[in-house]
């Protein structure tokens, strides 16, 4: 893992926050490949919030569900989490995807509750274009610390899971396409075109994973 100092973090940090667009770190960056770097004060407060509203943009602008620090360039373990597009009934039903108000967290850590997993496609703003079926705990249990220090523990089931497992594994240098079905993977025009239902059955039948 590089070793990063607090200066040379805040320095990214005071970089990224300096830009309008800050660009979305795409795959084959190693900042992507490599644990983030546990949050332990090394922004103060104006800073952290700082660089926690220009992810707020930049995965609204993309836009997005989720974005961990890491994806700015940033080796710190933060991410933003906001899922609040209305989806239609059938998709909201299917893939348990209620409306996921915006926070932030530092240091998240899930544990699996129970076995059960539920498999859709999942996409990434680091991994632009493309979308593959991702196997993943139904229910998790979150532990993070939220921007204002507080200990928080908080269990998400169906996309919310989801997407929280999906940006945490982001800070364990995790991209989804290392646990997606490989035979999966489409393009993302294909994937609007053929296999946007809201379940993945036409797409297993046809792509045969």
């Amino acid at each position: 893992m590089n070793f990063h100092s607090p200066e040379s973090i805040r320095a990214l940090v005071h970089r990224v926050i300096a830009q309008d667009q800050p660009p979305i770190v795409q795959l084959g960056d190693p900042v992507l490949r490599n644990p983030a770097a546990p949050f332990d004060g090394q922004l103060d407060d104006s800073e952290l919030a700082g660089l926690l509203a220009v992810m707020r943009k930049a995965m609204q602008d993309a836009p997005g569900v989720g974005l961990a620090a890491p994806q700015l360039g940033i080796p710190l373990r933060l991410a933003v989490i906001e899922d609040v597009i209305p989806q239609p009934v059938e998709v909201a039903e299917l893939r348990e995807r209620p409306l996921l108000p915006y926070f932030a967290v530092i240091n998240p850590m899930y544990t699996p509750i129970g076995r059960e997993t539920s498999s859709f496609f999942e996409g990434c703003l680091s991994f632009s274009g493309w979308q593959a079926v991702v196997a993943r705990s139904r229910s998790v249990q979150l532990e993070y610390l939220t921007p204002e220090g507080k200990n928080v523990t908080r269990q998400f089931t169906g996309w919310p899971a989801r997407i929280v497992q999906h940006e945490t594994d982001h800070l364990n240098g995790a991209i989804y396409i290392d646990k997606a079905n490989t035979r999966s993977l489409v393009s993302s025009a294909a994937y609007s075109e053929r296999w946007a239902q809201p379940g993945i059955e036409l797409a297993q039948r046809s792509l045969n994973f």
